[in-house]
Parts: C-alpha cells; sequence; structure tokens
C-alpha cells in the first residue's frame, strides 16, 4: 500500500509510482499562478463557512468516497515494477532561451557531470535510469570505474541543490573505434551501480534515430559546465551554461578546418560518424569541460541528442566550428548495451488520464 498517495503527493513520491512522464502527469501548474505545484498537502480535517443540507451533503460523501476509492486503487496498481518507462527529451521546465547564457534550474534535465577525484571533468547525458552517455576521450581509466562518479540533477557546479545526486559507477564501455582525440568512435557508455529516481530535475534524454536526421542550419543547442574561454574556468558559482550552435554541413565544416591550416587539402578532418554545430565566425562554442556534453535538437516539443562534445580547435576561434560525434551512427552500439529512447513514450497519454483523475481526487477532498 502506498499511504503517501493519500498523504502528500510530491516529486518523490510521483517517482514511487512511476508515471511515464512527470513532465505531463505528476506535476501540474497551478491554476492561477502558473507554477508547478509538486507538494499538496491532503488535511486531515478542513474547517467551512457553511455546510449544505439534505440530500446533496450525502451526494457530496458518496461521491467523495467513490473517488476516493479510486485514487487508492490508482495508487496501488502503480507498481514501479510494472510501470511503463519514463518519456525521454521533455523537460518539466521550459528553457527560457533569450540569448543568455545562464541556463534554468532543470531546463535541462538529463545533464551529468562526469567526476574524477571529486572533481568535474566531462559532461554527459542520462539516456536511461542507469546509463550514461558521453565521450571516449573523457575516461584515462574505463577499467577502473570506482575512480569515476556520477553527478546528476546539478544546476552549479560549486553549490550543492537538494534535487541533486550523486551516483555510483559501475562499469564504462569505450568505443572499439576511439582511437585518440579526433578519431571516429569517440563515444562512451557508463553505467550506474544502481538505478537513478526520475524527478523533475532528472529525466533521461530521447537520442536522434539513426533514420533522422537535422538538416543543415537547424538550431541546436550546447550545454555544459566548461571553461568560458580557452584558459578561463567556469566562475562561481559555475551555473550550467547553453549556446545555440547551428549545424553546420560536413563538406563546409571540412573546408573551415582546412582554411588557414597546415593539413593537407587530401587529409579528411571531419570523420563519417561526426556533426559540426557552430558559427563560420566563432564567437559562440564548447570548450574544455564540456566535452562528453550532448549538443541536442527540437522537433515537435522533443528535445533529441544529435551530438557529444567531441574535439575543435581551440575555443570559439574562426572557421573552427565545435566536432561532435553523431548519435544516430552508434544507435545499435548503444542500444546493445542500453534501453535507448528514441521517442517519448506513447503511454504517457494513459498515465496523464490517470493523474488527472488523482487531480480531481484532491479537488474533491477540500470540498
Amino acid at each position: 500500500m502506498r499511504e503517501t498517495c493519500l498523504t502528500t503527493f510530491s516529486g518523490e513520491d510521483v517517482n514511487n509510482f512511476q508515471g511515464p512522464n512527470p513532465a505531463t502527469s505528476s506535476f501540474k501548474p497551478h491554476a492561477s499562478t502558473g507554477k508547478l505545484q509538486p507538494g499538496v498537502e491532503l488535511p486531515a480535517q478542513r474547517d467551512r463557512l457553511g455546510k449544505p443540507s439534505g440530500n446533496f451533503q450525502g451526494h457530496k460523501m458518496k461521491t467523495l468516497s467513490t473517488f476516493l476509492l479510486l485514487c487508492i486503487s490508482f495508487c496501488r496498481s502503480q507498481d514501479p515494477t510494472t510501470a511503463p518507462p519514463q518519456p525521454c527529451g521533455i523537460p518539466v521546465f521550459a528553457a527560457r532561451i533569450v540569448g543568455g547564457s545562464d541556463t534554468r534550474q532543470g531546463a535541462w534535465p538529463w545533464q551529468a557531470s562526469v567526476m574524477l577525484g571529486g572533481s568535474h571533468i566531462c559532461g554527459g547525458t542520462l539516456i536511461s535510469n542507469q546509463w550514461i552517455l558521453s565521450a571516449a576521450h573523457c575516461f584515462e581509466y574505463p577499467s577502473m570505474p570506482s575512480r569515476y562518479e556520477i553527478r546528476l540533477g546539478a544546476y552549479q557546479l560549486y553549490v550543492a541543490n537538494p534535487h541533486e545526486v550523486r551516483m555510483q559507477v559501475a562499469q564504462i564501455f569505450v568505443n572499439s573505434k576511439f582511437d585518440g582525440p579526433g578519431s571516429s568512435g569517440d563515444i562512451a557508455l557508463v553505467k550506474l551501480s544502481s538505478p537513478v529516481k526520475f524527478t523533475e530535475y532528472i529525466l533521461p534524454i530521447c537520442l536522434s534515430p539513426s533514420s533522422g536526421s537535422f538538416p543543415t542550419g537547424t538550431e541546436c543547442w550546447v550545454t555544459g559546465w566548461g571553461f568560458i574561454n580557452s584558459d578561463v574556468k567556469i566562475p562561481y558559482p559555475g551555473t550550467l551554461q547553453k549556446v545555440m550552435a547551428p549545424i553546420i554541413s560536413r563538406d563546409s565544416c571540412e573546408q573551415m578546418y582546412h582554411s588557414n591550416s597546415l593539413i593537407s587539402a587530401s587529409e579528411t578532418m571531419i570523420q563519417n560518424d561526426q556533426i559540426c554545430a557552430g558559427y563560420q565566425t566563432g564567437q559562440k562554442d564548447a570548450c574544455q569541460g564540456d566535452s562528453g556534453g550532448p549538443l541536442v535538437c527540437k522537433s515537435k516539443g522533443v528535445w533529441y541528442q544529435v551530438g557529444v562534445v567531441s574535439w575543435g580547435e581551440g575555443c570559439a576561434e574562426a572557421n573552427r566550428p565545435g566536432v561532435y560525434t553523431l548519435v544516430s551512427a552508434y544507435q545499435s552500439w548503444v542500444s546493445s548495451y542500453s534501453p535507448m529512447r528514441s521517442t517519448p513514450d506513447s503511454s504517457s497519454s494513459v498515465l496523464t488520464a490517470s493523474a488527472s483523475l488523482l487531480g480531481v481526487c484532491l479537488l474533491l477532498h477540500k470540498w
């Protein structure tokens, strides 16, 4: 029995009964303020200014009893081992993208920090409740997973918050194609020692499917806690940063990297499993410490991870856009280890209706 369903309706409780999508079914905006109300307490008794008399009161009590029984039945039916999985790519808190660099807390709930010796070294993304996607070059000691730690739900690098968790690492899988910086196969999977509980601040990203692609010019976004310049660390408190990076065609990117370069024109710089994003003029780009983090693009309200931050020449230099490992090129490899998600779960509408029923229960209880 989940008694919490009859006493408190909070973020943790929602996670306990495994609704498929906190963004749509677990946390609803307040009708007057528009703000999320993740904790609605059900009082045992409520004072009233007046009370109806006669049959109305009796009918109301019957209605209330019926709905409360439905609530109990609903709560008992939510077995975490059989409930549908969380949908991906739909944050509870919408990103407020207005040209600044600081992100909004909770806007990128799949963002992970890869830590070594207690310090941030790379970014990563949550792709399921026990798997992190990152870059191969981030893991100098893949055979020693206990040396690493994953931080999820973090917002500021130097200031902890009550919504974040630190997870131990069980295994690290580096793609066999990886052969050093700039090579193919700069992608890695990290298995957490135990599944993480999804909250409105910790949710998975959808992965771009092998059959889909985002065209040149698509406005995508990079997030991370990396350097804000080639030799300048992110200042205190280390708020998660975002930057828009339009997709650049592979041919154009190849030409840019050969511009003012001593590298032979016949030598391929951008591999087939890589994608470029950024600006020919520079000024905006990922940098050191952002490696392993996501390049994400939005389609029909859902965020998809298109790339993994891999390499670049300097930071935000002209004709040197960021180069990312193309996620869709490794769909089979990722799915061989992790139950990856390329689309939100179709069952979320069912749980949305169930959550609506629970909301009615809460309202009736306040009569």
